[in-house]
């Protein structure tokens, strides 16, 4: 049975994944760095190490994300969009919009049931659209990425930003520490915010359920219920969602 690898370089976190047949057979996230050919290359000896294989068992492999013109192995490219799109529909086939918080933007696809993209929205240049947003302000707060979305679900009274700009975002924050605001209510406080920034991208492209969310974002809990409360759906999670754009090249390399 043939394997086919995906590699997916973003601006934050580089993943990868190995395809045999329709099974994931390896898979591996790290942080992508200032060199993208490295990051590529540590993610395919990684992968290939995991899944127990050789160079020689791989079919193909298709790169995307930022640093994809890096990936010097790769055969093919694709864009991110298309890699997402393909990605869920290979999860969870009955998907008809994916919501993505990225580390450099947040994205909202609409899909057709061979997760073909139908219609697409992206979050302007500002970090206060992504991911980014919330690294930002869990550096104000000194607390652990990891710990921003338990931490934000404990709040009692959100804060509300004024702003929509990551920069005067985190002045707004520093005020707020030094206020003696707790850090629940200010962690819950940025959920809501990016939460209404995706809930105006997934409207302009008139969301169809069912809905997932992917990308390191969903792995903030309380920015999951915070969208789900702001659009008024429940959002299907992957397993790892990190790696779907990584998994829908590996699923394009593958045909």
């Amino acid at each position: 049975m043939n394997y086919y690898l995906g590699i997916d370089i973003g601006s934050a976190y580089g993943k990868g994944v190995i395809l045999k047949g329709s099974e994931i057979a390896a898979y591996h996230v790290i942080p992508s760095g200032a060199d993208y050919r490295a990051a590529a290359e540590t993610i395919r000896l990684h992968l290939l190490k995991q899944a127990k294989i050789t160079l020689g068992n791989i079919a193909a492999v298709a790169a995307t994300g930022t640093g994809a013109a890096s990936v010097a192995f790769a055969v093919h490219q694709a864009s991110e969009i298309v890699c997402t799109a393909r990605g869920i529909n290979h999860i969870f086939p009955k998907a008809r919009t994916v919501i993505e918080v990225a580390g450099q933007a947040s994205k909202t696809i609409k899909i057709d049931e061979r997760g073909m993209v139908k219609n697409f929205a992206v979050s302007e240049k500002c970090a206060a659209g992504s991911g980014r947003f919330i690294e930002v302000i869990a550096n104000v707060l000194r607390i652990n990425l990891k710990d921003f979305g338990p931490l934000s679900l404990k709040s009692t009274r959100p804060v509300t930003f004024s702003t929509g700009c990551a920069v005067f975002g985190e002045s707004e924050a520093v005020t707020r520490v030094a206020e003696g605001i707790a850090k629940e209510d200010i962690a819950a406080g940025v959920n809501q915010a990016l939460a209404g920034k995706i809930s105006a991208l997934a409207n302009k492209v008139r969301l169809e359920e069912p809905c997932t969310i992917c990308g390191g974002g969903a792995l903030n809990s309380g920015l999951i219920q915070a969208i789900e409360r702001q659009l008024k759906i429940k959002l299907l999670v992957p397993p790892q969602p990190q790696i779907i754009t990584a998994l829908g090249a590996a699923v394009i390399a593958g045909t």
